[in-house]
């Protein structure tokens, strides 16, 4: 155990995390999202008894946005739903980023679920968390520490 550091991001979560350089992206999804198809060749962590918004605010706790980029957040858009609209938990990861100071609503990209699948393929590694609710997935883009 380290000080400091969330019981929740194991060694092999530190790990990937600390390799990572800035302008990669870490992909947190939720339990039924495609992780093996999508992330083949890349680091692949499943957290089955977490929910996304505890992932995300272990991974963030750690983990630098990117400062350099308009919107260094992105989630997978609902289908079939209106413009702008978000879920309850989508909705609670973008509170905790903007309530600790991370980013702004306008910073976290709404993406077409497609695009989003081709995204993650480019993604430097996968948290698969155990969240049921659809459509429960993010990328975070790393930055640097200042």
């Amino acid at each position: 155990m380290l000080k400091g550091i969330d019981a929740l991001l194991s060694p092999e979560l530190l790990k990937i995390l600390c390799e990572m350089g800035h302008g990669d992206e870490v992909a947190v999804v939720d339990a039924n999202f495609t992780a093996e198809s999508l992330g083949r060749g890349k680091p692949i962590v499943r957290l089955p008894g977490c929910d996304l918004y505890r992932t995300c605010a272990a991974v963030l706790s750690v983990f630098p946005l990117d400062a350099a980029v308009t919107q260094p957040v992105a989630y997978m858009q609902v289908s079939d739903s209106p413009a702008g609209f978000t879920s309850t938990v989508q909705l609670s990861v973008i509170v905790l980023l903007e309530v600790g100071d991370l980013a702004r609503p306008e910073q976290c990209e709404a993406m077409e679920r497609f695009s989003f699948y081709e995204r993650v393929k480019q993604a430097y590694a996968i948290v698969q968390t155990g969240e049921m609710q659809s459509y429960a997935n993010f990328i975070f883009k790393k930055g640097v520490i200042n």
